[in-house]
């Protein structure tokens, strides 16, 4: 089964952007090379922050739309929650 992932970037200007893919090592090429999301296309370098993977693109798609709703320092939360386990 094809997996999915919810995703943050650390833009360069040190804002965060959430996505979702099926392909992270693609998209985060594409974000780089300015065929990502517009709101990335002028805060280049991005760096790949944080992620989840999912068994399917709605579960990913329905992480993204709650981490969307977390405040910037929810998220840092989030991030060092995760990666301090």
């Amino acid at each position: 089964m094809k997996k999915a992932f919810t995703y943050i970037l650390l833009c360069a200007d040190n804002t965060l952007y959430t996505g979702w893919t099926n392909d992270l090592k693609s998209r985060l090429i594409a974000h780089n090379e300015g065929r990502g999301a517009k709101y990335t296309r002028s805060r280049l370098p991005c760096k790949l922050f944080y992620y989840e993977e999912f068994e399917d693109k709605i579960s990913a798609q329905k992480r993204e739309w709650e981490i969307k709703q977390l405040t910037r320092k929810q998220k840092l939360a989030l991030v060092n929650l995760r990666t301090n386990l």
